[in-house]
């Protein structure tokens, strides 16, 4: 199945289609070990354990979305939103956000729109879910990416991290 997403992020239509000779489809539980190397690639056997497991058990729970494309049968891009369970603000009704998560692109096909495409995918998925809030973690490479596609700089976040 060959997803061509098309809809409207930050007030400007968009439309990334993915080129014939790659498919786009949703992650499955199977695909968790992939998801686990693409978002830790230097990590320990242990800790990549530990993340396929979450992510297997998200997908069942359905609090982890997640899309990959292939390209001659191997994994060449993807990307994940985890659903979090919020609570309404006075700016935003719903109690759920999504958080994008597991962005990956194989550097041999970077450049080349397949990021755009999986971020649009998941741009309509949460409008769909009527979620109408999702935030990222982002690298000075990524910026202009998702600058693009309607996010914004928001610096009031902290980060307490070791409670234990």
């Amino acid at each position: 199945m060959n997803e061509s997403p098309s809809s409207q992020l930050g007030g400007q239509p968009y439309t990334t289609a993915v080129p014939p000779a790659w498919t786009m489809r949703p992650t499955t539980p199977t695909d968790a070990p992939t998801v686990t190397r693409h978002r830790y690639p230097d990590a320990s056997a242990d800790d990549l354990k530990v993340y396929a497991e979450w992510v297997a058990g998200a997908m069942e729970r359905g609090i982890y979305l997640g899309w990959i494309i292939e390209a001659c049968g191997q994994v060449v891009a993807g990307l994940g939103l985890t659903l979090l369970e919020w609570g309404p603000t006075k700016t935003d009704p719903s109690p759920v956000r999504a958080r994008v998560v597991n962005v990956f692109t194989a550097p041999e096909y970077r450049r080349q729109g397949l990021a755009a495409a999986l971020l649009e995918r998941a741009s309509i998925e949460a409008t769909a879910r009527g979620i109408r809030t999702m935030n990222l973690g982002t690298t000075e490479q990524a910026r202009s990416l998702y600058a693009r596609h309607g996010f914004k700089v928001y610096a009031a976040e902290m980060v307490r991290q070791s409670l234990v």
